[in-house]
């Protein structure tokens, strides 16, 4: 199955209520939910570049700094699922519209925002309206256009998110360099205010509306579970490097264990009854899927942590400027896309074994990283940088399409949307956790050093578990048969 026909089929099965309106597909459509989709992923990765300014104008410590990332990443993962069953129950444009609202006013807070407290509570405020407006992108877009358009739509898609997180810390160095009004950070958030505003101004003459299969229900137990599990697995491992591991916060990670394992016994328990569960089961007995979900975690734990810590390293460690530190990250992005473009072209011959090959280029990448800052320390030429993030960016492009296809291809069409809602959680909550577990290991590692070096090592330090995770991935896939992705 080719990169394209994986969210085509999430959205055929999705659909079935009315049919949307029929006549010339609109390209305003298109342009409405692709910016609605570039803000949310661009919004997670934009404040890494801001978080030095931001520490120093509120400031903020070093727990505080991760929850201004993290916090926007677990309400946003959190909430994906049940975001996309209240689209099929109450309409996707409903919907929406409904999420981007709450995601502009939510930004005007951030912008607003006076204490570190504040900005934190009104982040997670930002993720939870994000969740409930991307499910919808593509079921709307699935709905108003067919055939070649459709696959032109989901070509475009994949190409804004690709944009979005990847670029975004170079736009976010840019607006904060030019420094409208005197705002520095605040201009991050308060620009999705003026494109949430035009967006709403054309939704509802260019997007119809639609539903999901008749009998589909929220399942509010599974959404409450998994929420709380993962809440309490970030806010433990956030809170734990910061107060030196006391006991509460193995009790938290116990809990969360607890919690998924009810979520297990309650999703169970509700699809033998025929009662919609948020996550259908059955997608697990697919070794292909579960496997391929798991090495998905693994690696976006390694991919979402990177950026931040690269952040607080060439601002705080290196005395770039935001804009100057954006810069360094067009390498990572130019590897991205020129590896993405490679594999969009190889999409249909993907098996297991060359999705492998992704993460441990990534690994290479890392580790050349790791070495380079630590031979450069804080006075070598950042320059010396661009071959192994350049290399780095290869690895991102070899896997996250990729590997997103293999996963989805071992997912049946009447549970199609089901997987491809599991599979975004799986993305966004493992580059959530991955920020906190690289938070407990940077922020240790750069007070036990000491030194003018510190932040360089607490770099290189850091850059360790996140190499295993990449080998971790890689395995993980090549336990997966390796069968070639179907058409």
């Amino acid at each position: 199955m080719t990169s394209e026909a994986s969210p085509r089929a999430a959205v055929e099965e999705r659909e079935a209520g009315p049919p949307a309106e029929t006549g010339v597909p609109s390209p305003g459509a298109l342009v409405v939910v692709l910016v609605g989709t570039f803000i949310t992923v661009l919004d997670f990765f934009i404040a890494n570049v801001a978080v030095p300014a931001i520490r120093t104008d509120l400031h903020a410590g070093s727990t505080e700094a991760q929850l201004i990332v993290v916090g926007y990443g677990v309400a946003f993962t959190a909430g994906l699922i049940t975001g996309g069953r209240l689209g099929d129950i109450y309409g996707r444009r409903r919907m929406f519209v409904l999420g981007m609202t709450l995601f502009m006013l939510a930004s005007a807070g951030c912008s607003l925002a006076q204490s570190v407290d504040v900005l934190i509570v009104a982040r997670i405020a930002q993720g939870a309206s994000a969740a409930l407006m991307v499910p919808q992108v593509l079921g709307i877009i699935g709905t108003v256009y067919t055939g070649a358009a459709r696959d032109r739509a989901f070509n475009v898609y994949g190409l804004v998110i690709g944009l979005a997180g990847v670029f975004g810390q170079f736009i976010g160095g840019a607006l904060i360099t030019i420094d409208v009004a005197g705002l520095s950070w605040r201009t991050i958030f308060l620009i999705n205010v003026p494109l949430c505003l035009a967006c709403l101004a054309f939704v509802r003459r260019t997007v119809p509306e639609s539903r999901g299969t008749g009998g589909a229900r929220l399942d509010l137990t599974g959404a409450v579970l998994i929420t709380a599990a993962l809440g309490l697995i970030v806010y433990a491992l956030v809170e734990g490097q910061s107060r030196d591991w006391p006991v509460w916060v193995w009790e938290c990670l116990a809990g969360a264990v607890v919690l998924l394992a009810l979520t297990v016994l309650h999703l169970r328990r509700r699809a033998a009854a025929g009662r919609g569960p948020l996550i259908e089961p059955v997608l697990f007995r697919a070794r292909v899927f579960s496997v391929g979900l798991a090495a998905t975690v693994v690696y976006f734990l390694a991919m979402g942590s990177f950026f931040f810590i690269l952040a607080l390293y060439l601002q705080s460690g290196r005395s770039l400027s935001p804009l100057e530190s954006g810069l360094v990250f067009l390498a990572v992005g130019a590897g991205y896309f020129g590896a993405s473009i490679v594999s969009a072209r190889f999409a249909a011959k993907v098996t297991a074994k060359t999705v492998a090959g992704g993460p441990l280029t990534l690994a290479l990448g890392y580790g050349l990283v790791a070495w380079t800052a630590t031979e450069l320390g804080t006075t070598g030429s950042v320059l010396w940088l661009l071959p192994p993030l350049l290399l780095a960016g290869l690895g991102m492009g070899l896997t996250t399409g990729p590997l997103t296809n293999l996963v989805l291809s071992a997912a049946v069409p009447e549970h199609a949307a089901s997987a491809s809602g599991l599979l975004n959680t799986a993305q966004e909550g493992g580059a959530a956790v991955g920020v906190a577990i690289a938070g407990t290991v940077f922020f240790p590692a750069l007070t036990d050093a000491g030194s003018a070096d510190a932040y360089p090592h607490a770099f290189a330090v850091t850059l360790v578990p996140l190499i295993a995770f990449c080998v971790a991935a890689a395995v993980m896939v090549l336990l997966a048969p390796g069968r070639a992705a179907r058409h």
